[in-house]
C-alpha cells in the first residue's frame, strides 16, 4: 500500500532533486575555487603570479586588490548555496566576470610565460564560463527543485 509519505520519499530522489544537488554543489565549488585563488593571492603572491598569471610585471597591491573580488565572489557563492533567491543573480554574475576574464585571456593569449599557459587558461576560464552560464539556467527552475 503507497502513502502519501512515500510518493514524498520517491519524490525526493527524483530528477529534480539531483537537478537541485547539481546547482548546490556548482556554488560550493566554485566558491571554493573563489576562496582559494584569494588566499593565494594574498598570502603566496608570487606563487599566485608564477605558477597561475604569469602576465606582465607582478605586482603585490593589484593581486591583494583581484583577491577582494574574488573573496566577494567566494562569499556570495556561499550565502547563495542557502538563499534560493540569489543563486541565479549571482550565478549570472560570475558567468559574466568569467566571461570577461576569459575574453581579456584571448587578448593576450601569447603573452603567457610559458607560452602554453595563455591558450590553457583562455580554454578554462571560456569552459568554466560555459558552466556557470549553465548553472544560472538550471537555478531558474522552480524553487521546489531549489531545495
Amino acid at each position: 500500500m503507497s502513502t502519501a509519505r512515500d510518493a514524498s520519499d520517491s519524490a525526493s530522489t527524483g530528477p529534480a532533486v539531483r537537478l537541485a544537488s547539481t546547482v548546490r554543489v556548482g556554488l560550493i565549488a566554485f566558491a571554493a575555487y573563489h576562496f582559494a585563488i584569494a588566499a593565494l593571492m594574498v598570502f603566496a603572491p608570487h606563487t599566485f603570479f608564477t605558477d597561475i598569471g604569469p602576465f606582465g610585471v607582478q605586482n603585490d597591491h593589484y593581486l591583494r586588490d583581484t583577491a577582494t573580488f574574488n573573496l566577494a565572489f567566494g562569499v556570495s557563492l556561499t550565502v547563495a548555496y542557502r538563499r534560493v533567491s540569489w543563486r541565479t543573480p549571482i550565478l549570472c554574475c560570475v558567468a559574466l566576470q568569467f566571461a570577461l576574464h576569459a575574453i581579456n585571456h584571448l587578448a593576450d593569449i601569447g603573452s603567457a610565460h610559458p607560452h602554453w599557459l595563455g591558450p590553457f587558461d583562455f580554454a578554462s576560464l571560456a569552459l568554466a564560463t560555459a558552466a556557470l552560464a549553465w548553472l544560472a539556467r538550471e537555478s531558474t527552475r522552480p524553487l521546489e527543485v531549489q531545495r
